[in-house]
């Protein structure tokens, strides 16, 4: 055995290890497929919503309920600061274990989460404050009671809202970004993605059970999606793209969380120059753009 050889360099070897598996794991995350970033992003060990408002955000005063139905505990948001700035921030939180995950509904909002994110939203504008929202959700839930309940104009009214603030609007995907679930928080005037998140209309297991009648085809349909942030930067949806640290976010969180915050820092800078008018026509046009670029020109 190598112990007991006493020729051996343990110390050496194990350094010679270390490295061997540092640069196997450079390699493999400079080479990930886009159904491997969609195993990334889902990574249970990210940091999610409630890590981000407790590393990057002080005084943070949570609001519930939608004043009508109910309290979605997958949307979480309130009033905090991000260092000497109010903020209102919301987000969706997919819990940590399985307790915390059917609790906040693995991220999946319903009707009154998004009735709860339009009425901290319209709060916010009235008082003349930033919202900052981290959106990590597989979609909006799907349920029976959701749909009961208006899923859909939930939805395209929180859509509707941002679109109307007069006030700085930056979202973050930091995860997951399904559907239009994400999109009632992300139309926004900036769209930041973390290196390894992805954002889509679809997941590529529900698109592959859709076009080819087998949800195994996914990794064909997370190509053909073009759901990465690097795609979705050329594509001009995505205004810029976080580097995360090598082997993923999970790998080091408080570095993550601390490029985030400095990230949302410069942002709102840029923005708060702009008149609440100019923020509002600054959103729109965004909007109104997206399409005219390809991902060959």
């Amino acid at each position: 055995m190598g112990r007991d050889n006493e020729d051996m360099d343990v110390e050496s070897e194990a350094k010679a290890l270390d490295k061997k598996a540092s640069d196997m794991l450079e390699e493999l995350y400079t080479k990930l497929t886009p159904w491997r970033k969609c195993q990334v992003a889902r990574h249970s060990n990210r940091p999610h919503c409630k890590d981000y408002i407790q590393e990057l955000f002080q005084e943070y005063t949570p609001l519930a309920g939608d004043r009508n139905f109910a309290d979605d505990h997958s949307i979480m948001g309130g009033l905090a600061r991000l260092g000497d700035r109010p903020v209102m921030v919301i987000g969706h939180e997919k819990g940590h274990d399985t307790k915390s995950r059917i609790v906040r509904n693995f991220g999946m909002a319903r009707p009154e989460g998004y009735r709860k994110a339009i009425r901290l939203m319209d709060l916010a504008n009235r008082f003349r404050l930033p919202v900052i929202s981290l959106v990590d959700t597989p979609g909006a839930y799907p349920g029976k009671g959701a749909e009961e309940r208006g899923q859909s104009e939930a939805i395209a009214r929180s859509t509707e809202k941002c679109l109307q603030l007069k006030v700085p609007l930056i979202s973050v995907i930091i995860g997951e970004g399904g559907s239009g679930g994400a999109v009632a928080f992300a139309t926004a005037n900036r769209l930041v993605m973390l290196e390894h998140s992805i954002y889509s209309v679809i997941s590529p297991e529900g698109c592959a059970s859709i076009l080819w009648k087998d949800a195994e085809k996914m990794r064909e349909a997370a190509e053909a999606l073009r759901l990465t942030a690097q795609d979705l930067k050329t594509l001009g949806i995505c205004d810029q793209i976080i580097a995360e640290p090598k082997g993923g976010a999970h790998r080091d969180r408080k570095a993550t969380m601390k490029t985030v915050g400095a990230t949302l820092g410069k942002l709102l800078d840029e923005l708060g120059k702009k008149s609440p008018d100019g923020l509002m026509k600054d959103r729109r046009q965004k909007f109104l753009d997206m399409g005219t670029k390809g991902l060959a020109s």
